[in-house]
């Protein structure tokens, strides 16, 4: 049996998969509240022309919509990739309880690849942090992404 991680995490991969039609980037987003899927987003940076349209971001404004609030307390964010600042500090603000992703990112990855603010004393949040679920799959699919762009395709 599947666990519940690994689970979710490939409903994010499925939601990756979709950035990639686009030709964006193949980041997918799932939240969960009370073991059932509130939000899903891919990212659509390149689509919508926004550089703030990150998988993340779009899945918390799906989840708040959801719950008809600004705060998501109870929620784990599954995210293919480690998030960047500006998502892990829209998911300080919006007060998720823990964050689970797949592949790190070592160029802009903001829980700790580069910088972590997951557990910053300074901050007035802190979150649950589950790293490397189905890292494989998520690089893989990262990998395929940037051979693709490499070749023009």
């Amino acid at each position: 049996m599947m666990k519940p991680d690994e689970q979710y995490m490939r409903e994010a991969l499925k939601e990756a998969e979709q950035a990639l039609v686009s030709k964006d980037r193949p980041i997918g987003t799932v939240i969960v509240q009370d073991g059932q899927v509130i939000a899903r987003a891919h990212h659509q940076v390149k689509l919508l022309r926004d550089p703030t349209a990150h998988a993340t971001i779009i899945a918390i404004t799906q989840g708040a919509n959801a719950v008809q609030s600004d705060q998501l307390p109870e929620v784990s964010v599954y995210v293919t990739q480690e998030p960047c600042a500006m998502c892990m500090g829209a998911l300080l603000l919006c007060g998720a309880a823990r964050v689970v992703y797949g592949a790190a990112d070592t160029k802009r990855g903001a829980c700790g690849s580069v910088i972590d603010l997951t557990n910053n004393e300074r901050l007035n949040r802190r979150l649950i942090v589950v790293r490397d679920v189905l890292a494989g799959e998520c690089s893989a699919l990262l990998r395929k992404s940037a051979a693709s762009l490499r070749a023009g395709s």
